[in-house]
């Protein structure tokens, strides 16, 4: 008995079967597990209903972060029901259009996360991005332009303000943002990312293509004058890379 039941297994066709089982298990987990963010819908039109699909979307999944606090997903923190934007057209999948001022609205290509409103922090538990003020183990290479001092140039070749104090990544060992002192409003200082600056050491100054010099003083500032929060990061990244478009109109219009 046992013969003829061995004998009349196919083997190639029974780890085929065994494989597409594994295969469609695989694809239903990751299906799930992908619908913890951006989910549920909502599709547009008359009613605003939501849409979740098959399969249904995953429990709460709850995670043990570093300093003993928990991160539940799926969140929906981001959801922002009251975004300043409009549909271009009454027809479902129009775009939408900025209602307000986007760069400080935070919508587009200006979005930003609501992140933790703590400081990022290295292996040591101690703030990663600090002013060269805070840290005096560190400091610029001689061979490297020191922009502390330098006027900072907006795209319209207008004044934004001048480098106050350079800010440095102390996990990374590199300059994450300039700091600013705005041009006309004492005492306000912004930061700008490093990344989005272009020095100039022959001319001695600082040029920012994405936004203009008179917007340096609506950018988003910080709470304490020698640490920026992830929050307070993603909004400041999010005004300065949102003037890429939102800077001026004709940015908003097609090349051709």
């Amino acid at each position: 008995m046992q013969t003829f039941f061995t004998s009349s297994i196919d083997v190639a066709q029974v780890t085929l079967y065994g494989f597409w089982i594994f295969f469609a298990g695989l694809i239903f987990y990751l299906r799930r597990e992908d619908k913890r963010e951006g989910y549920p819908l909502q599709y547009e039109g008359p009613g605003r209903r939501s849409g979740i699909g098959f399969p249904a979307m995953p429990g709460l999944k709850t995670y043990l972060l570093r300093k003993g606090h928990t991160a539940t997903t799926p969140a929906w923190k981001n959801d922002r029901a009251d975004a300043p934007v409009e549909p271009m057209a009454p027809w479902p999948g129009s775009p939408y259009v900025p209602t307000g001022n986007p760069m400080l609205d935070g919508v587009g290509p200006a979005s930003w996360a609501a992140r933790e409103d703590v400081p990022e922090l290295t292996m040591d538990d101690i703030p990663a991005i600090v002013p060269l003020r805070a840290d005096t183990t560190i400091s610029i290479a001689a061979e490297d332009p020191d922009p502390r001092g330098m006027a900072v140039i907006g795209a319209d070749g207008e004044i934004g303000g001048k480098v106050n104090e350079v800010w440095v990544d102390r996990a990374e060992m590199l300059i994450r943002y300039l700091e600013i002192e705005v041009e006309g409003a004492v005492g306000r200082h912004v930061l700008l990312p490093m990344t989005m600056a272009r020095i100039n050491k022959n001319r001695g100054w600082v040029l920012v293509q994405s936004v203009l010099g008179r917007q340096f003083a609506d950018a988003p500032g910080i709470a304490n004058p020698d640490q920026v929060t992830k929050l307070e990061e993603d909004k400041i990244v999010g005004y300065f890379g949102g003037g890429n478009l939102y800077a001026t109109p004709a940015r908003q219009e097609p090349l051709l």
